[in-house]
């Protein structure tokens, strides 16, 4: 509870259409955004709130959320949403930029950042952009060098012990958790459109943060091996389910079989075998056989 008065009061200068709702606040607590690590930069200490006793920093959330907002309206600002470029070299975070890109119309670079790409033009993926989108400062430091060499402006997901040189909006949020970076950029992404008029407010978006999250390929072949496998064992079972089973019929006992009467046929039936008469005999069969005379 002392983290929700320190958010509400922390929002008290937002207008009220930027104010966050109870869901947002749930959803950044639940990723550990507030988490931070167990050192500290002097540039962060005004978006440190208090230090658990394990040592571990926790952020001030409602900095972070203003921050937020910050970044979206400047990020809205630049005219041609493909001159903004986000920067991930950091493995978790690629796939929330690759999203990020997609939803906003921004360039993206996912993986290691190629020396030269700001400053060097004979470079084939030489690149001019207006603005930066950095996941973490310390990893991501050579395109944060570089922007500086040609006054780019940066906006950076900054940890705890993340420098700040270079960095002209830092968004203060736990930048080496998978949740923690997708869910940043996917709340980066829907202000961008609610502030583009893409989406409203009043509804919620249709994109699930989930798609924003780092997945390993190890368990996404997990997944699938497993997915078959019960896929294999429902198919199997309903296999065996439908085939025929001959029907058997227990014999009746001896004491159960009972001979039926004359009075159940109606009229008694005529004999057969040696009990029967034999027919009258026709033809050369049924004449008398002569007497016999002597000779």
């Amino acid at each position: 509870y002392i983290l929700t008065i320190t958010v509400n009061m922390s929002f008290s200068n937002l207008p009220a259409v930027l104010q966050p709702k109870e869901e947002d606040i749930q959803m950044m607590l639940s990723a550990n955004v507030h988490s931070g690590t167990k050192n500290s930069d002097d540039s962060m200490k005004e978006y440190i709130w208090r230090r658990r006793q394990d040592g571990i920093y926790i952020l001030n959330i409602g900095k972070t959320w203003e921050k937020l907002m910050l970044a979206a309206r400047v990020i809205v600002s630049i005219e041609n949403p493909a001159d903004v470029i986000a920067i991930s070299a950091r493995p978790y975070g690629m796939r929330a930029v690759l999203k990020f890109a997609h939803y906003t119309g921004s360039g993206s670079i996912a993986g290691r950042f190629t020396p030269g790409t700001f400053t060097n033009q004979i470079t084939k993926q030489f690149k001019e952009p207006r603005l930066l989108v950095v996941t973490d400062p310390r990893t991501d430091s050579q395109a944060v060098k570089e922007s500086s060499y040609v006054n780019i402006p940066v906006i950076a997901l900054c940890d705890s012990d993340s420098p700040l040189q270079y960095v002209d909006i830092a968004i203060p949020a736990n930048n080496k958790g998978k949740l923690s970076i997708g869910l940043m950029y996917w709340m980066l992404a829907r202000e961008v459109l609610r502030l583009r008029g893409t989406i409203s407010r009043a509804s919620d978006w249709d994109v699930p943060v989930d798609l924003f999250f780092h997945r390993d390929v190890e368990e996404l072949k997990k997944a699938d091996e497993e997915q078959q496998q019960k896929a294999d064992d429902a198919a199997a079972a309903a296999a065996a389910a439908s085939a025929v089973v001959p029907a058997y019929e227990e014999p009746a006992a001896e004491g159960d079989m009972v001979a039926p009467t004359m009075e159940e046929f109606g009229e008694e039936p005529a004999p057969t075998g040696f009990d029967a008469t034999p027919a009258a005999a026709s033809g050369w069969d049924g004449a008398e056989t002569p007497a016999g005379s002597d000779w």
